[in-house]
C-alpha cells in the first residue's frame, strides 16, 4: 500500500471515528433530555392531581378560586422553566454539532 493510500485510509478511519463519537454524544444528550422531560411530565400530572384534590376539599368558591390561582401560577412558572430548559438543551446540541464541524473532532487531510 502506498503512502497516499495509507494517509487516505487513516483519514477515513479518523473521520468515521469522529462521526461515531459525535453520534454517541448526541444520543447520550437526547437520552438525558428525554429522562428530564419525562420527570417534568410526571410533575405536571402531580400538579393537576393536587389541584383536583384541593378542589374536592374546598367549601366555597373563593377557596376554590384561590386553589386554582395557585395551581395556574405554579404551572406558569413551570412553563418558564420549560422554555429555559429547551433553550439550554438546543444550545448544547448545537454546540456539539458545530464543534465537531469546526475541527473539534473531524481531522483534516494532510497534504
Amino acid at each position: 500500500m502506498s503512502t497516499k493510500q495509507s494517509d487516505l485510509s487513516t483519514f477515513g478511519r479518523a473521520q468515521t471515528e469522529g462521526m461515531f463519537n459525535l453520534q454517541k454524544e448526541l444520543l447520550e444528550t437526547y437520552e438525558q433530555a428525554s429522562r428530564t422531560w419525562l420527570d417534568r411530565d410526571k410533575s405536571e400530572v402531580g400538579l393537576w392531581s393536587r389541584l383536583g384534590a384541593k378542589l374536592t376539599a374546598t367549601r366555597s368558591v373563593p377557596e376554590a378560586m384561590e386553589a386554582y390561582q395557585k395551581c395556574v401560577t405554579e404551572r406558569m412558572q413551570m412553563a418558564v422553566e420549560d422554555g429555559k430548559r429547551l433553550f439550554d438543551e438546543c444550545q448544547n446540541i448545537t454546540q456539539k454539532i458545530t464543534g465537531s464541524l469546526n475541527g473539534g473532532r473531524w481531522p483534516t487531510a494532510s497534504r
